[in-house]
Parts: structure tokens; C-alpha cells; sequence
């Protein structure tokens, strides 16, 4: 099968879409198919990537991280129309999802589309007046039900966002698959002890302190003043415990400033964006991941944090059901004594091994092969459906 998705964040960029899909192009090269990504020019991007197609682009005015391509290059799309395609997949609602889209419509050819951002929680980046925020997010549903109206398919990671999609009066077709992880990446003890205890060293965490760790984006919908503003109480009645938050954003320099206020900022470790190709030893500093986002789809961040062996503290979301399970793999949480209770026993309970092999288990059931696997019997029910409504033309 040919395939081509279209997505406007893709490797190196460190985000959920990106790896989707860059995770998804491997296992389905490795089940035989042809697979080109089309998506933006990044900084950092690899000089030789097979079938991978770029289109110029600047970073988003809104969100600086992200970038925003054109909707149409006809350079490409020239390519594109000699690629033969089968199938096209969306990851985008944007620019390189409206060049799918019309590519598409002119060669005639289903289309799936991956729903991946609850964007009614991101509308704080367009409209600054509180007035007018409930317009906006309105305006944020209905553009969202256009867009899931408009495929052959919609995939969405989790029960969470279907339920969403169908408040929203999506009547498409809606498969629930979500996101796998490389489990021969994201695997407990991966690097030695002597580069994890080379890496503390580098960073001037003891190798008696127990890390709380955040990894994700740094803006608003993740929350993450919530857990600066408990911090400080846990640090009061524990000594040997510091904070690392890796990854970067829009609310970086808010919260560093925030930070920068408190006794206890040098035990809080802002170590910037990673590469993902080391990421994992970023996890393997950790004793606990922590979150208190409720924007997640599905929180593709906890199910890497298992895998390398860490609970999970997290704010009570619909996306987690069925994946955190309280005192077993760790604990919701929804308000500041849940947390700072939570937190203490996973750190120092007797039960800390027990909590991290349930972790390792939870994680197990995200395989990519089984996500690749599951998008290909989507593909499969989309063609074999365009097939018998062309046969009845």
C-alpha cells in the first residue's frame, strides 16, 4: 500500500503529533508499505530522510514552536501525483492537513483523518479577553466538527476525545486507536547505572535525592504553576527531593520567574528541551512523573514514563482511565493534600518497586506494532467502502 500523511509537526520536533507520526511511518515501512510524510521545514531536521517531503514554512505566530507551511506547493504536489497513493491520513487541521485535503480531492482518494488536539483548550493563544474566550471556544468547536465531518474516518486516541467529538455533532465513522511507543526504546534500564550517575552528576543531583520529574511542553494548558505552587510545601518537610522539568514553551520564562521567587529554587531543575533520541535517559532520573494537565488526548508522555519504570502522579482526566490505576501503577490527584500525600507514599513506600513494575506492565499494551496494526485495519475498512461505492456508480 502507498501511503501518505500529512502533518505539520514531524522529527525532530519533541511533541505528540510528531511522534505519532514519525512512530506510525516506521511500523508501517516495517509491515512493507511505502510511506511518505509530508510536513514543514524545521531547524535541526535531518539533511537525508527517505520519502520525506517538506514544505517551507515559518514558526506560528500564536504558538512559536509550531510551524505554519503552505497550503499548496505544486513542486510537491507534481510529486505527489507520481506517487500513486492509496490512501491519504491527516494529522493536521492546518496547512499541510488542507494540502492533504485538496491532494485528495483532485486524485480522487479516501481520506482518514487523526484527531489529535482538543483545540477548544488552546483558544487562550488567540483571544486574550476573557469576553470574548466563549466565543472563541465555540468557534473552536464548530471548526473541529467541520473538519471531522469532511474525511471518510476520524481516529482519535481515546474514548475521552470520541465522546468530545460526538458532543461536538461529529457524525463520521470514529476509531479509537491510540498512540503506540517503542517498548525497545522506552524500556527500564536502558542506560547504565554509570550514565545515569554521570548525567546526576552533570546536572548536581546526589545520588541519594529522589527526582520528581516533569517532561512536556510549558505553557498554560499543562498546568504546570499547579505543581510549582505545591512543591515548596513538599520541599519544607522533605530534604533529599528535587524537581526536574524538562521541555520548553510559551511559559517558560513565566514559570522560571515564578521559580525564582521561592527559597527552594535551586533544588527545581529546568533543563530546557531534549533531543528525543535521548529522551529516555531523561526519564531514567526520575523516581515519579508528575502532571497536572487535563488538555491531554492522550497523554502519550505517562505511557513513556511507565514504560521506563516511573508511577505516575497525575490530575484526575478522562484520558487515563484504564491506564493509571490509584495505588497500583500511582495516583490521581485533585487538589494539593491528594498530591503532596500521593507523592510521599510513592517516593517512600516500601511499595516503590511494586509500583514501578506495575508501571512497566500498564505499558506493555502500547506496543507500535499493535498501533500500526490498528491503522492499517482502518485503512483497510476505508478502501474496501470506497471500493464498493465506486462499483455502485
Amino acid at each position: 500500500m502507498n501511503i501518505g500523511l500529512f502533518t505539520d509537526t514531524y522529527y525532530p520536533e519533541l511533541n505528540g503529533v510528531a511522534v505519532s507520526v514519525y512512530v506510525l511511518k516506521n511500523e508501517l515501512e516495517k509491515a512493507g508499505h511505502n510511506v511518505y510524510v509530508f510536513t514543514t521545514t524545521t531547524p535541526d531536521a535531518p539533511e537525508a530522510e527517505e520519502n520525506v517531503y517538506r514544505v517551507h514554512s515559518l514558526p506560528c505566530i500564536l504558538i512559536t514552536e509550531r510551524r505554519v507551511g503552505l497550503f499548496y506547493q505544486h513542486k510537491i504536489a507534481s510529486k505527489i501525483k507520481k506517487l500513486d497513493l492509496d490512501i491519504i491520513h491527516t494529522h493536521t487541521e492546518f496547512s499541510l492537513g488542507i494540502f492533504g485535503r485538496i491532494m485528495a480531492k483532485e486524485l480522487k482518494l479516501p481520506l482518514v483523518h487523526t484527531y489529535h488536539t482538543i483545540y477548544e483548550d488552546y483558544t487562550h493563544y488567540v483571544v486574550k479577553n476573557k469576553l470574548l474566550a466563549q466565543r472563541a471556544r465555540a468557534f473552536a468547536r464548530v471548526f473541529t466538527k467541520a473538519c471531522c465531518n469532511t474525511v471518510e474516518q476520524v481516529i482519535v486516541p481515546t474514548q475521552k476525545v470520541e465522546e468530545l467529538l460526538r458532543n461536538y455533532h461529529v457524525k463520521r465513522r470514529i476509531s479509537i486507536v491510540p498512540t503506540g511507543i517503542d517498548l525497545s526504546n522506552f524500556c527500564k534500564n536502558k542506560y547504565s547505572e554509570e550514565v545515569i550517575r554521570q548525567l546526576k552528576a552533570e546536572l548536581g543531583i546526589q545520588l541519594d535525592e529522589k527526582i520528581i520529574l516533569y517532561i512536556g511542553r510549558i505553557s498554560k494548558e499543562k498546568n504546570l504553576e499547579e505543581l510549582l505552587a505545591y512543591i515548596p510545601e513538599y520541599f519544607n518537610n522533605r530534604e533529599n527531593v528535587k524537581f526536574v522539568i524538562v521541555g520548553n514553551g510559551p511559559e517558560m520564562e513565566a514559570v522560571q520567574e515564578l521559580v525564582g521567587n521561592y527559597e527552594c529554587r535551586e533544588r527545581i531543575l529546568f533543563l530546557g528541551e531534549r533531543p528525543y533520541d535521548e529522551i529516555v535517559k531523561y526519564y531514567e532520573l526520575g523516581d515519579v512523573f508528575v502532571s497536572a494537565s487535563t488538555s491531554e488526548t492522550q497523554g502519550l508522555t505517562f505511557i513513556e514514563a511507565m514504560a521506563v519504570g516511573l508511577p505516575v502522579l497525575a490530575r484526575k482526566d478522562e484520558c487515563l482511565e484504564g491506564i493509571l490505576k490509584d495505588g497500583e501503577n500511582g495516583y490521581f490527584f485533585e487538589e494539593k493534600k491528594e498530591f503532596l500525600q500521593a507523592l510521599d507514599h510513592i517516593l517512600f513506600s516500601e511499595n516503590q518497586s511494586q509500583f514501578e513494575n506495575n508501571a512497566v506492565v500498564t505499558a506493555e499494551r502500547f506496543s507500535t506494532k499493535q498501533y500500526a496494526e490498528s491503522i492499517l485495519s482502518v485503512y483497510g475498512d476505508v478502501l474496501k467502502k470506497e471500493q464498493v461505492f465506486i462499483g455502485n456508480e
